[in-house]
């Protein structure tokens, strides 16, 4: 009697595993994804995803440290410019950049969203999202302090204003991104504000 012979099983992809699950946990947050939605969406066995990634946070912490890193390596670029004014614009149009950018390569906004659903489960996530926040803070300070040394900016600025202003800018993008807000209408915000802090900051 011949042997029924067993399909190969499907290659395991992790980059695709992550973007999906990204786009699971941006959709409904992390409590509200379950392991059954993830193995589902994601054709894998429970025992293969846990093999892969450890457990559901496992997965989850992999997916917020992928695109997460993306902000760091922003601010990073931006304060090599030159100019102060150029380091707002840079980090805010990049940002937006990145909270807009096509749903086949990307999960959406997942810092604004899934992160911020807190449980014992994602601790780690959002504690790992509160250090990259306040890295990109500092990155930020740092070279707007500069800026004040250098004479680019008014003598009598207020550092901790302004990069607290640019943050908070961003916040709000990047909620508005997870909103729908068209990527021009955020650009149009980011224009406007660069300005006005030109407007009121330059010596």
């Amino acid at each position: 009697m011949e042997q029924r012979q067993r399909g190969r099983p499907r290659a395991f992809d992790r980059d695709h595993v992550i973007l999906e699950s990204a786009r699971l946990f941006w959709r409904n947050g992390y409590s509200g994804t379950s392991t059954r939605a993830l193995t589902a969406a994601l054709g894998l066995s429970t025992s293969s995803l846990y093999a892969a990634f450890g457990s559901k946070a496992g997965l989850f912490e992999e997916a917020v440290r992928t695109y997460a890193e993306r902000y760091r390596e922003i601010y990073a670029r931006a304060v090599e410019e030159g100019d102060v004014h150029a380091v707002v614009e840079r980090v805010l149009v990049e940002s937006v950049d990145e909270f807009s950018r096509p749903g086949d390569t990307h999960p959406g906004c997942l810092l604004s969203s899934a992160v911020m659903t807190d449980s014992t489960s994602t601790l780690d996530a959002s504690a790992y999202f509160a250090e990259l926040q306040s890295s990109n803070e500092r990155t930020l300070r740092e070279r707007i302090d500069r800026a004040i040394r250098d004479g680019d900016l008014a003598a009598d600025t207020d550092a901790a204003a302004l990069t607290g202003l640019v943050q908070s800018v961003w916040h709000g993008l990047s909620v508005r991104a997870r909103l729908g807000a068209p990527r021009e209408d955020l650009l149009a915000t980011v224009r406007l504000a660069h300005d006005l802090i030109r407007e009121q900051l330059t010596p």
